[in-house]
């Protein structure tokens, strides 16, 4: 990261990568965002939730975004390494071969074996091992085979890119009161979160949510640095082994605070999403799960934004959710 911090983060640095995410050769979608009262959702609420529908993506995630404008930053032609659970490994692919680039992910264990058969499936190497070693061969790739190292998360480009999700929800809703994104790493939560403040949103709450199992933005915020643990659930892509040291130094600025959901309730959540036909990986359902079970205060009467972040999921994976 280098000495990239939060102030370097700026209002005009975040809309010119919006520009760059929204003329990018890779065809980001401007997504749609909606009422739940336009879908068959069985919510009882007392709050006007509106719906940011990133499932419905270019690669099935908003990760396209980030690596739109980190693609566009560095020399066409290279070689790259990054490292993924699914999500950021399927559009790291995609602009890979687009541009003609040759791509390595590195990926944990615990990753569904069908993400790397995708992410092969478009050119790309895949390397499998243990959440707590991704990093280390990282470095060996890069040191050994001279790979350019792309960060999934950490990373001032890749989050400007994410930004351009925030200034979408403006456009549709240009004071929102409450907005509630997940977090596995940070790079979202941070570019949204920074988008929507620096934009002069200061009374909107921000809330990132991550599982129980893979809290380290929930622990940074407690140690006040950041930190990282063996990050297990069933939300893999909610679950890396650290949160990033900007997308945390950003969260502390911008983000009210960090609330925690189970993996059963995220099951829950996919299931309830999939029968009002929505189809909704576990990672992608976490925003919405903290509001479906009361995790987040003050939302009475309040226009709340939830990001449904990613579609990537499949029918094997779907056979293990409740009817």
């Amino acid at each position: 990261m280098g000495d990239v911090s939060a102030n370097s983060i700026t209002l005009q640095m975040l809309r010119e990568a919006c520009e760059t995410v929204r003329c990018s050769p890779l065809d980001v979608i401007n997504t749609p965002m909606i009422s739940w009262r336009q879908t068959t959702l069985p919510l009882n609420t007392s709050c006007n939730i509106h719906i940011k529908l990133e499932n419905m993506q270019r690669t099935g995630s908003f990760k396209i975004r980030g690596v739109a404008n980190q693609f566009a930053q560095r020399l066409k032609g290279a070689h790259f390494v990054t490292m993924s659970a699914g999500n950021y490994g399927k559009s790291f692919a995609y602009a890979c071969k687009h541009y003609g680039s040759k791509g390595k992910v590195v990926m944990p264990e615990t990753a569904p074996i069908s993400r790397s058969v995708l992410i092969q499936g478009l050119g790309v190497e895949v390397d499998r091992a243990p959440t707590s070693c991704l990093m280390d061969v990282v470095n060996r790739c890069v040191q050994e085979e001279s790979m350019t190292f792309l960060h999934s998360y950490d990373d001032p480009n890749l989050i400007a890119g994410h930004a351009s999700l925030g200034f979408e929800i403006l456009e549709v809703l240009p004071n929102p009161d409450v907005l509630v994104v997940c977090c596995g790493g940070g790079g979202l939560l941070a570019g949204v979160a920074a988008a929507i403040k620096l934009s002069g949103c200061e009374n909107t709450k921000i809330y990132g949510v991550e599982p129980e199992g893979a809290c380290t933005m929930y622990k940074s915020f407690i140690e006040k640095k950041p930190v990282g643990m063996d990050a297990k659930s069933i939300a893999s892509g909610l679950a890396p082994p650290f949160a990033g040291v900007l997308p945390f130094e950003l969260c502390q600025r911008y983000v009210e605070d960090i609330v925690l959901v189970n993996d059963e309730e995220i099951k829950s959540a996919v299931s309830m999403l999939y029968k009002a036909g929505l189809v909704v990986e576990p990672s992608g359902t976490a925003a919405f799960a903290a509001v479906m079970n009361d995790k987040i205060p003050d939302i009475n009467g309040k226009n709340v934004v939830v990001i449904l972040s990613g579609g990537n999921i499949g029918k094997d994976e779907l056979t293990n959710f409740p009817d």
